[in-house]
């Protein structure tokens, strides 16, 4: 794991200063080392921070050059390539040969003759860029699933890129403009999504992602290098055979994550899928496996030590569990301002404080994230199931009754969101799941809304697009989470929480033979019913967990937010409702406070809007802008509002 950072100039040099700035402000992402390298022609500069995990000689030193003189292509590369042995062979029978053990100098190797569609044959989670003076190409790629992260912005001058979108915003041209559509996605979803970031101007890479610059001609290419299986092929497979193909996939995936020259550990909740994780880890090591468990002391409800205990038991691995100390306000700060993109997921939290506590034993650790996209792990999953089997069977006024019911239920009450996707058209109700905010709600929340149309800020647009265009409502509900929630709201929360204190997180699930497995070959009965989910992985977990754990169980990585909001965090609500905000109204912070303090559950959404208000003032937002469509990445955005 490492931090990128880089500049292409289109005809000014390369601001040398600015480039060492840009690395040194991602050094919590590569502490071990680092390097700067600018091209003879002064037009590229690549920054590299380096966490050694693979190769801790300086033969892993980066930014990486094709030849040992300098020559050649040259890489800064973020991630592991855990496929990068046998592909090392692979070039070797082509004729390639190695002086390290790095998996960059494979990619380097691979770029050499494949061009562009190197990134085809890599397993890994990554984020790197590479330029070629020989073609005179730069390649910005990402992962399939979206693991590591890849920013980029594009103007007259040329192109930024980084690791962090901090990285961007150390450089004074850089305007600070958050777009009002992302504050609109935010406040509806806790996460905005695409290939846009809150800051006008600013873009991912988004998963599986590749920009291609050729600096002769100055064109752009955006496309992906890979897709979702977009059709289930029916092989015939029992259920027991379908799992015995899982886990021989998993075998295989986390053999290639458990590669490392650093001490590596497993994050154990007892949930299924950490303990599924845990357990091929156990079979396919040639030791027993180090387990970490963080443990909330004085509120039982929110801790699984426990359950991992059970699980690490039965596994027979050397189990750890950390006491998690309650998250002061200090540690909530910490968090804004890693977060260059506001996150509305308290889970952060506790993901943060045990990544800190795993640093002093292990400096990698694989977990379960994605077995719950892949699988059908939600509960709305269930419901969908059963959303859509309904609407064949009852009348058009049951539909009328529930948007009705939906918009008399008070604020927090469970299932709210449900109700509304049960009300709406089909396809589009997918869009309801998760809502934090319906529309009505964030219109008074926020000036941004000031004037705005009813179509402008409406639910069901900021995500109608990604869903796919067929399919059961299953399918194409677990396909929009596995590309949206899940790489902008749990893969960025893990990246940055763990990457603050240097740790490396693998998640064996997003191995891409996984995912196709999961999305081409399981049928929907095998993911969830309307009264079952995860059935496949829980058939798994059947065969190798001890028989006293609950399958069925699902807690999640969650804190006492209502608690923490009504005692240390008290001050921080203070500070943020007396603060001048473009995002939020100066009565909504006191308003919803006084609410929990009357007993409403409204503490996920109040930490929502106080993670705004801290975010917004730590990275200091100036304007709130809108770009238009026709503009693109090199558009001055036109202004909606500023701080006089």
């Amino acid at each position: 794991m490492c931090g990128i950072a880089g500049q292409i100039r289109f005809a000014s040099p390369v601001d040398a200063a600015l480039l060492e700035r840009q690395r040194d402000v991602l050094a919590h992402r590569g502490p071990d080392s680092f390097g700067s390298w600018i091209s003879p022609d002064g037009r590229i500069g690549f920054a590299h921070r380096r966490l050694a995990i693979v190769d801790l000689t300086p033969g892993g030193h980066q930014p990486m050059h094709e030849h040992a003189d300098g020559s050649g292509a040259t890489v800064t590369f973020n991630g592991e390539l855990y496929n990068f042995r046998p592909l090392r062979e692979k070039l070797r029978a082509l004729g390639f040969s190695f002086r390290s053990g790095s998996d960059t100098e494979v990619l380097l190797a691979a770029w050499r003759q494949w061009g562009p569609d190197c990134v085809r044959e890599f397993e890994g989670m990554y984020a790197f860029c590479l330029y070629d003076p020989t073609t005179q190409q730069v390649l910005l790629a990402r992962d399939r699933a979206g693991e590591k992260p890849l920013y980029y912005r594009r103007s007259a001058e040329g192109l930024l890129f980084a690791s962090e979108l901090k990285a961007l915003l150390v450089d004074p041209r850089v305007p600070r403009h958050v777009r009002a559509a992302g504050v609109n996605e935010y406040l509806a979803y806790g996460y905005v999504t695409g290939d846009d970031t809150i800051w006008a101007g600013i873009h991912r890479v988004p998963p599986a992602g590749r920009v291609l610059l050729d600096l002769t001609t100055g064109s752009v290419r955006n496309d992906r290098h890979w897709t979702l299986p977009s059709q289930l092929r029916e092989t015939g497979q029992t259920p027991d055979e379908l799992a015995d193909e899982l886990h021989a996939l998993l075998r295989q995936a986390v053999r290639g994550q458990l590669m490392a020259d650093v001490p590596v550990g497993v994050l154990l909740s007892g949930g299924v899928d950490s303990s599924i994780v845990a357990a091929v880890a156990a079979e396919v090591s040639d030791h027993a496996p180090r387990t970490f468990t963080a443990r909330f002391e004085g509120h039982a409800g929110f801790d699984e030590g426990p359950y991992a205990r059970l699980v690490a038991q039965h596994l027979g691995t050397e189990h750890i569990e950390l006491p998690t100390p309650p998250a002061s306000p200090d540690v909530l700060q910490t968090l804004v301002t890693h977060f260059d993109d506001p996150l509305a997921d308290s889970s952060m939290i506790p993901t943060y404080l045990i990544s800190k506590e795993i640093r002093k034993y292990a400096t990698v650790a694989i977990g379960g994230d994605g077995g719950d996209e892949l699988f059908g792990g939600y509960k709305r999953h269930a419901w969908f199931v059963r959303q859509e089997q309904l609407r064949h069977r009852l009348p058009p006024f049951v539909w009328r009754a529930a948007r009705a019911a939906h918009g008399v239920l008070p604020p927090g009450t469970r299932g709210r969101g449900i109700l509304n996707a049960l009300a709406a058209g089909e396809g589009a109700g997918v869009n309801f799941a998760g809502l934090i905010f319906r529309d009505d709600e964030r219109v008074a929340l926020s000036p941004v809304f000031r004037g705005r149309s009813a179509a402008w800020v409406r639910t069901p647009e900021l995500r109608r697009s990604l869903l796919q265009p067929s399919g059961s409502a299953l399918r194409r509900a677990t396909a929009l989470d596995f590309g949206t929630y899940m790489v902008d709201d749990v893969l960025m929360k893990v990246d940055r929480a763990s990457m603050i204190p240097s740790l490396e997180v693998r998640a064996p699930f997003l191995d891409s033979r996984i995912i196709e497995f999961a999305f081409g070959r399981v049928p929907d009965a095998q993911r969830a019913t309307r009264d079952a989910r995860k059935v496949l992985l829980r058939r798994l977990g059947a065969r190798l967990l001890p028989a006293a754990l609950d399958l069925t169980r699902k807690q999640g990585f969650s804190v006492p937010m209502e608690s923490w909001l009504g005692g240390a965090w008290a001050p921080l609500l203070d500070a943020a409702a007396a603060r001048r905000s473009l995002l939020l109204n100066a009565d909504v912070l006191p308003g919803l406070r006084q609410r929990l303090a009357n007993g409403e559950p409204l503490g996920e959404r109040l930490f929502s809007l106080l993670f705004l208000s801290l975010w917004e003032h730590t990275h200091g937002v100036t304007d709130v802008v809108e770009e238009t469509p026709a503009s693109g990445a090199d558009a001055e955005p036109a202004r909606v509002s500023h701080v006089g």
